[in-house]
């Protein structure tokens, strides 16, 4: 695939017709949130979005304003799971409108909020290696716990991670990270985001010298969506060897918080040439982030800044259906 993404009206409207008319009408999007053990440390919180039949109806989640069948019943079954995981200081409510796109189409997602690394508390934010447990923790609940838990294809399941959540689904689909390389790298560009929060956390700074290489694999997961992820520079083509699962990798190309070419660039440079790669013109970090509505804009004005001549909502229609399309594709039963 060519690394490029352009968005071309034609061809776009074409697939979409070709894909209504061969594809079974989209369910709505049903919501809960959950909580999922993490052994002696306090319970993850999941924001879960799942197909349904019943009616969609416009539901207040903070500052977002989702049109979703809040606590509807399952519908289907056999279903593939997407586990997302968000970036640095996110929160699970980061990718919503990805997640309520593959609800749509048919899949179970949960939205891990990671402890200690989340907008409510960031006092873990620099234990990276927390981070893939809590996914594979996230994956333990919905095939063992869950009401509808018999509803999953325990055999199909993949995961979606951004920033900080693309280097954790990294090491989940066998990505050998070397945190011995993050000093180095913070000594030359101490600019970075990710020097920076290392150095406001001098004792997990150490911790994290101090842990090699590392890797939170878990073999059920048989596909990943990579979005800008973070500490790209501690993956090697050697210590990418071990990934086997169909990869989809996305770069913004004007990322002034990643900067190129240290994070995805050095993943994709890890990585077989078959990587279904994506580089998106004019796009910033957090592009990537659901589109963001006037109260949440006023609320966090960095994350909702696109670079003039830059449409997210636009971008994410042709985001959500790419992301969409390489799971079904990569799970397919």
């Amino acid at each position: 695939m060519t690394p490029c993404f352009i968005p071309r009206l034609v061809f776009s409207t074409l697939l979409w017709a070709t894909t209504c008319l061969l594809s079974p009408a989209l369910a709505a999007a049903g919501h809960e949130r959950l909580q999922a053990a993490d052994g002696s440390e306090k319970p993850l919180d999941v924001a879960l979005w799942y197909p349904t039949d019943a009616a969609a109806e416009e539901v207040d989640l903070g500052p977002f304003t989702l049109n979703i069948a809040r606590a509807g019943a399952v519908a289907g079954k056999g279903l593939p799971l997407v586990v997302i995981s968000h970036g640095n200081g996110g929160s699970s409510l980061g990718h919503h409108d990805t997640a309520v796109a593959l609800a749509e189409a048919g899949f179970v997602v949960a939205a891990v909020t990671h402890t200690g690394d989340n907008h409510a508390d960031q006092s873990k934010e620099a234990s990276m290696m927390d981070r893939p447990r809590h996914v594979s923790r996230v994956i333990d609940h919905l095939l063992t716990k869950w009401r509808e838990r018999e509803r999953i294809d325990a055999t199909r399941i993949g995961v979606f991670g951004f920033s900080s959540g693309g280097f954790t689904v990294l090491t989940v689909v066998g990505g050998a990270s070397d945190l011995g390389r993050v000093g180095p790298h913070c000594q030359q560009h101490p600019s970075h985001y990710a020097c920076q929060v290392i150095a406001r956390r001098p004792n997990e700074a150490a911790a994290v010298g101090a842990a090699g290489v590392q890797s939170g694999r878990d073999a059920r997961v048989r596909a990943a969506v990579v979005v800008a992820p973070a500490l790209g520079f501690t993956f090697t083509k050697e210590s990418l060897a071990a990934v086997s699962v169909p990869i989809q990798l996305w770069r913004a190309q004007d990322d002034v918080v990643l900067p190129h070419p240290w994070y995805a660039e050095a993943v994709r440079a890890g990585l077989p040439p078959t990587v279904d790669y994506r580089e998106v013109p004019k796009a910033g970090h957090f592009d990537f982030l659901a589109p963001c509505t006037p109260r949440f804009a006023a609320m966090a004005p960095p994350l909702c800044s696109s670079q003039p001549g830059f449409d997210r909502v636009a971008f994410h229609r042709e985001f959500n259906s790419a992301v969409v399309g390489f799971f079904q594709r990569s799970l397919k039963p």
